[in-house]
């Protein structure tokens, strides 16, 4: 056999017994450290490239950083991504929230992370998740977000809690502790609590209804809501302000530049869904095909204008009118 055929054949034979010994070292790596991958999944994570994401982010779980599989946690819950694979995101959000339930919730960097694990694991015992077997068991997801909520402060959690305790799922039902956090909830600016809230002061329900208070409120929720929650808060808005007089759109504009300097809150910009940050959102109209202005500061009649929350303009309105006498009291029920 001539040389150099002997050169290809051992270099050939060389390299079978590297890869049947599973060597790895002549394979270049991507990242200059578990750290360095970790930094870069996140960054593509927050910004919708899951393929880019993923396998940083399992680099950097295989070296136990313990943010990693939170990230992968997100992406496979993740039902707009190309990477959705629930059971995988019930695994992890569990396996977080039963290897850190001793964390630190004042002084652990940990601890936010491990609350909204729990509050995503209540999500899937609310459902039920059919791929791994598991049944719905609201009773167990109340435990689950008692646990983030109370222990871990977590305002997601809270939010997901005083709405069980509305409708008394797994959980005795007590609508006034329920009010008091939708309540608590709104005066800090969570957008969710500020929108369920303004559809049960808009429907009277649990409460008197007060359609200019809901109005407001409503109005000063589209402005907090982040881009994964602005469509259901924005439907919950159209219904108030196209089901609303002249005289309670006029009268609740008095009050939103005062709202949304109180219970305002910057919003969270990260997009959630991979398909990245729109600039504009749809333009809504009402059955009579009234444009529905996202700022109660513009002119009814004028087409609504793109929402961006950090340049709004409001008309000042009287102050002295707050979320304390919204159905339900500040002091905390004994629970």
């Amino acid at each position: 056999m001539p040389t150099s055929k002997r050169a290809i054949v051992g270099f050939l034979a060389g390299l079978m017994v590297c890869v049947s010994a599973l060597c790895v070292s002549a394979a270049p790596t991507k990242y200059r450290s578990p750290q360095d991958a970790l930094e870069q999944g996140i960054g593509a994570y927050n910004g919708g490239y899951y393929e880019i994401a993923v396998p940083a982010l399992k680099y950097a779980a295989d070296a136990h950083l313990f943010l990693a599989p939170y990230y992968l946690a997100r992406i496979y819950s993740d039902n707009n991504g190309s990477h959705t694979d629930h059971a995988k995101a019930y695994d992890l959000y569990l396996k977080i929230a039963e290897e850190h339930t001793d964390v630190d919730p004042d002084d652990d960097q940990r601890a936010p992370y491990v609350a909204k694990a729990m509050t995503e694991i209540a999500g899937y015992l609310m459902r039920g998740l059919p791929e791994v077997g598991l049944q719905a068991n609201s009773k167990l997801a109340a435990e689950y977000l008692r646990e983030a909520a109370q222990f871990f402060r977590d305002e997601d959690a809270q939010f997901e809690l005083a709405k069980l305790y509305l409708r008394g799922e797994g959980i005795h039902s007590d609508v006034p502790y329920a009010k008091h956090w939708l309540s608590v909830l709104s005066q800090k600016g969570h957008a969710g609590a500020q929108a369920f809230l303004a559809d049960l002061l808009w429907r009277g329900k649990y409460m008197k209804a007060d359609p200019v208070r809901a109005l407001a409120l409503i109005s000063v929720a589209v402005a907090n809501a982040p881009p994964y929650e602005r469509v259901w808060i924005e439907d919950i808005y159209q219904n108030i302000y196209c089901g609303a007089a002249h005289g309670t759109r006029k009268q609740a504009t008095g009050i939103v530049a005062d709202w949304r300097t109180r219970y305002g809150r910057k919003p969270d910009m990260r997009d959630r869904t991979g398909l990245g940050i729109l600039s504009t959102q749809a333009i809504r109209t009402c059955r009579n095909g009234e444009p529905v202005p996202f700022d109660m500061g513009a002119d009814a009649t004028e087409p609504p204008k793109p929402a961006l929350p950090e340049r709004r303009e409001f008309i000042k309105g009287p102050a002295g009118v707050g979320l304390r006498d919204v159905g339900a009291t500040v002091s905390t029920p004994a629970h």
